[in-house]
């Protein structure tokens, strides 16, 4: 076995969740997705596409009508985008490997922006590439970027610059100042840029477009850009597995190629509810984001009220990032609040080390109220932790 998979790190939310799992007494909100179901419409394409016997093999770049659709979503959203430049891939996670599998060599530079999701760190370790963090830094709980601090550390030897916004975790998203001058700096440095902006219209600011600062505003098609995006988030669509991908139309043809000997083809079903979920998302996503926007509202006032509890309302994303005072080590403190109060979060120090004593509270819950009961329940179990500990140090 090569040592880069020796070496790498087992999921903390996932040892966290498993601790829990299966267990009707806790509240779970580990794990970044809503606990509501993809719309009926969704599922009724894909069942549909059953009947239809499309139970075989696809193009490789994903079916043409799909490509021509999210194409016209790009183009409705950013301004032209072709077909030409998308391909379909088996979900976020696999849109995100296609493309660092694309780039980046064994020995090469890659610098990432953290905390982040752990598969984008991981991602290129596992192709033997050597990884360079740049950290988001905290202050009154919103984490916000030392963008002199970024533009140092990508030089001509980065071979790719990975970012995640607007954030998972931290729910931080890029200016439209800041894209420019990273695109610019790379622009002048050869370096790609690889933006996981899954977390688009997930986004609580007003904009035109009604999502956040993308990339694609900015670029021109022959920038070295490669912009990953997922059915999951806006169309309630995670187990579905189906992504893709926006890039310079010279790469297409090679994706495509590399797509073959990933996966040969995203399945036929899955693009048939992709294509519905696309073509109505405007009745989808708007009440999605409305609905996580009285969720995050519900949830971070709760929070603040906590003794305690450092935190504010992200501009983007699905997730409260809180840090609780005197708690140093998040996976114990994690894996305590399953034990003890039957709250179910996930441990800071899963998305970077600089993230330690931080928690994150995905806060996408069909049912509001249970954000309410939550928040109780944390509170209960800081009062009995505090009488057990009268110094208010409960260091772990």
């Amino acid at each position: 076995m090569r040592q880069a998979i020796l070496h790498l790190e087992e999921s903390k939310i996932r040892e966290v969740a498993n601790a829990g799992m299966g267990r009707s007494d806790v509240l779970a909100f580990w794990f970044g997705e809503s606990d509501e179901a993809t719309p009926e419409f969704i599922r009724e394409a894909a069942i549909e596409s059953l009947r239809r016997g499309e139970t075989f093999y696809a193009h490789n770049l994903g079916l043409p009508e799909l490509r021509e659709a999210v194409a016209a979503y790009t183009t409705r959203l950013h301004g032209p985008v072709g077909a030409d430049r998308i391909a379909i891939t088996s979900g976020g996670v696999n849109a995100l490997m296609l493309a660092v599998q694309a780039l980046v060599d064994a020995g090469d530079e890659v610098v990432a922006v953290t905390p982040v999701w752990p598969n984008l760190t991981a991602q290129p370790l596992i192709l033997g590439a050597q990884l360079k963090r740049v950290s988001l830094r905290p202050r009154g709980g919103a984490w916000g970027l030392d963008l002199a601090e970024l533009l140092a550390a990508v030089t001509p030897k980065t071979k790719l610059l990975v970012v995640n916004a607007p954030n998972n975790p931290t729910g931080w998203t890029l200016t439209r100042a800041e894209q420019q001058a990273i695109l610019d700096h790379c622009r002048a440095t050869g370096t790609w840029i690889l933006a996981d902006e899954v977390y688009e219209r997930l986004y609580y600011e007003e904009t035109a477009n009604r999502c956040a600062p993308s990339f694609l505003d900015l670029a021109q098609p022959e920038d070295r850009l490669v912009v990953a995006h997922s059915f999951s988030k806006s169309f309630l669509m995670t187990g579905w597995r189906l992504g893709w991908l926006v890039m310079p139309p010279s790469m297409t043809h090679s994706m495509g190629k590399l797509i073959e000997f990933n996966t040969s083809c995203a399945s036929v079903f899955t693009q048939r509810a992709a294509l519905v979920a696309i073509e109505r998302t405007e009745e989808v996503t708007p009440r999605v984001v409305a609905h996580l926007k009285l969720c995050r509202d519900t949830l971070v006032p709760l929070l603040s009220q906590l003794p305690g509890v450092e935190v504010q309302a992200a501009k983007g994303g699905m997730y409260a990032f809180f840090k609780l005072e005197g708690f140093d080590d998040s996976l114990a403190l994690a894996k305590r609040l399953v034990a003890e109060a039957g709250l179910g979060l996930a441990p800071g120090n899963a998305f970077a080390p600089e993230a330690q004593g931080w928690l994150r509270w995905c806060f996408a819950s069909k049912d509001v109220a249970r954000l309410g009961q939550g928040v109780d329940r944390l509170a209960t179990w800081l009062v009995g932790s505090q009488a057990a500990h009268p110094s208010g140090h409960q260091l772990l």
